[in-house]
């Protein structure tokens, strides 16, 4: 059995971690750590230093807080000598992830990040068709409306705060899973309000395998319904990832794949490499984010308000 302690009470550790848990028989969710939330039954402290010092017995946290701060909270848990998840992104810069792989290496504790999007069924036979063919294109669109999907989560707009990048990440870490060779960002064009820190909708520019063009139409200002597809042109007919992951049709064809189970995945996963002392920590989807954010050409948009 190992004891968890999740840190950050809010929708996603509401909507996702919390079934998940109570669903895994391996776990045992033991305590929380929030200012904003609590579960009946479990007993809840206001911050990690306070859960890690109580006298409760934990053997690994998941984090589930804002990026900005992900970072120093993993490095107190390992410290502690606890195994640490990470909820994407997993840290707020590349330079952070890689300190947190040394720590997790020298406290001989396991690091994981997650990357749920690619946990679906329709993702694993993308891959699975993708393989051995010529990508000839690539087009994504991931438009969402922030009122809708992060109400309240001011954070999300903050300097640090990954602003459009963090849904779209889970585009980038799709592509990154789904399609065969190395991707490069080489243009972006980034809006962001007069009065946020972060962009609300940007435009980027990659290359797979240094040829084909893979474009990005990302926007968390969409009026709409949502869109978050990704298309895939080859030598061998057209791929259509579509509903976030969810659905995958080739050739205008659905196709039937196995129902999904995405955090049920995510933390049988976390409890494999608990027991093989492992860490899984794939930073590209981050990178992608980074380079975008470094190359971008930044344009003013009216002040937002949600």
């Amino acid at each position: 059995m190992i004891r968890l302690g999740l840190v950050g009470v809010g929708k996603i550790a509401r909507d996702q971690h919390i079934p998940a848990i109570r669903n895994d028989p391996r776990f045992a969710l033991v305590a929380t750590a929030s200012l904003h939330g609590s579960i009946d039954a479990v007993p809840a402290f206001d911050d990690i230093d306070a859960m890690l010092t109580a006298d409760r017995a934990i053997d690994a946290v998941c984090l589930c807080t804002p990026p900005g701060v992900r970072a120093q909270l993993a490095r107190r848990a390992l410290a502690a000598g606890l195994h640490v998840m990470l909820e994407k992104p997993p840290a707020a810069s590349l330079s952070q992830v890689d300190a947190l792989m040394v720590a997790a290496r020298r406290a001989g504790r396991s690091l994981m990040a997650t990357w749920h999007s690619r946990e679906t069924a329709a993702a694993d036979a993308a891959r699975a068709w993708l393989t051995g063919r010529r990508i000839v294109s690539a087009q994504v669109i991931w438009r969402e409306d922030v009122r809708q999907w992060h109400p309240g989560q001011d954070w999300l707009l903050a300097a640090g705060g990954f602003g459009v990048f963090d849904p779209a990440i889970n585009a980038f870490s799709l592509l990154t899973r789904i399609l065969p060779g190395a991707l490069e960002v080489v243009a972006a064009d980034l809006a962001v309000p007069v009065n946020r820190g972060a962009p609300t909708e940007a435009r980027v520019a990659m290359l797979h395998d240094g040829h084909a063009a893979v474009t990005c139409d990302l926007s968390i200002v969409h009026a709409g319904p949502p869109q978050w597809d990704i298309v895939v042109e080859t030598d061998a007919g057209r791929l259509v990832l579509g509903t976030g992951g969810h659905r995958l049709t080739i050739d205008d064809h659905p196709q039937t794949t196995d129902a999904d189970g995405e955090y049920a995945r995510i933390y049988a996963r976390f409890a494999a490499l608990i027991d093989a002392r492992a860490s899984d920590v794939d930073a590209r989807p981050l990178m992608l984010v980074a380079d975008a954010m470094l190359l971008g050409q930044t344009r003013a948009l009216p002040a937002f308000e949600f």
